[in-house]
């Protein structure tokens, strides 16, 4: 697979593309990807995807943006799963979001990429001003020597599935809904970094994640399963619990940190990338007394995480999509 971080890159061969933000690359981009692939195979052409870095409305007003489901890094390698040909990771800035539906289709899609197929999402909309949409495509698409599909939403029990609708069963602690809609479990993914060591000073040593984003998209005390714990066998879960949020019973006006506690796990894992499957939700985030209170909780908490795995054990079968 071959990736391009520009506003795009020329074309050495024709292509068939899809274009979108991809945010969790949920079922519904997982049939476009599955579309996109098909079409690409039988008209013989590389099966590329354009991408937007940062998302346009984090650029346009980063504080009214919506949480993100996936970091670049977990996007990419979703994408790498899809046995996607090829990614154009568009830098969106000042200058590509001024460039009118026009132009977008004939400097970029036509001359850049040389797009023989386009596959486009049916809200899909583009150019200056999201002035472009899919019947300026389908009208312009022969002049500009390609063809285009509209892919219609997948709906899912009644509902569409949509990186919208999976933030809002995150925000409600409803996993399995995020689940139901992503196609696995919902997972963050980063590097342990070193933290306060609060809680090995109580008795419950954890691993501090790097967050990507100030702005995760669930917060509370969750049921994981962590990958990548293991060197020598990075795929296999292990049980844990996790705290997302920020820490009030310890810090006032806290960053948001993901802190993972592995059950009966000594190692030392700074440094290592891991990732972390949020597979239910214990409660949301509290503020406490004193330590002492926080300490009789997290017992509970562990308690009740073991409870869980009892009744559903995890196995690295079951847990698909490992980033």
């Amino acid at each position: 697979m071959h990736t391009w971080r520009r506003s795009y890159q020329c074309a050495k061969t024709p292509v068939a593309l899809t274009i979108g933000n991809f945010d969790g690359v949920h079922l519904g981009h997982q049939a476009m990807l599955a579309r996109l692939k098909d079409t690409a195979n039988k008209l013989g052409l590389p099966a590329c995807v354009m991408i937007f870095e940062p998302h346009p409305r984090e650029f346009f007003a980063p504080d009214q943006a919506p949480a993100r489901l996936t970091s670049l890094r977990e996007k990419l390698k979703l994408l790498v799963q899809a046995e996607i040909d090829c990614i154009h990771i568009c830098r969106f800035d000042d200058d590509f979001a001024g460039i009118n539906p026009e132009a977008f289709i004939t400097r970029i899609l036509n001359q850049a990429l040389s797009v023989r197929w386009l596959l486009v999402g049916d809200d899909f909309r583009f150019g200056a001003r999201r002035a472009g949409d899919s019947a300026m495509l389908q009208a312009l698409s022969t002049a500009n020597g390609f063809a285009v599909e509209i892919m219609p939403s997948v709906i899912m029990n009644g509902q569409r599935v949509s990186s919208t609708a999976i933030r809002q069963a995150l925000a409600h602690g409803d996993l399995n809904v995020a689940q139901q809609l992503l196609g696995r479990p919902y997972s963050i993914s980063g590097r342990v970094i070193d933290g306060d060591k609060l809680g090995r000073q109580i008795g419950f040593p954890t691993a501090n994640i790097q967050l990507k984003h100030n702005r995760p998209a669930l917060s509370g005390i969750f049921v994981v399963a962590v990958h990548g714990a293991i060197r020598s066998s990075p795929a296999t879960p292990l049980p844990g619990v996790a705290s997302l949020g920020v820490r009030p019973t310890v810090h006032e006006n806290g960053k948001p940190v993901l802190e993972v506690h592995l059950f009966d796990f000594n190692r030392e894992i700074y440094g290592q990338h891991l990732q972390v499957d949020f597979l239910h939700k214990l409660r949301d985030e509290e503020k406490y007394a004193d330590i002492d209170t926080l300490i009789r909780q997290i017992e509970k908490d562990v308690t009740q995480a073991k409870d869980f795995f009892i009744a559903t054990p995890i196995h690295a079968s079951s847990l698909c999509n490992t980033l």
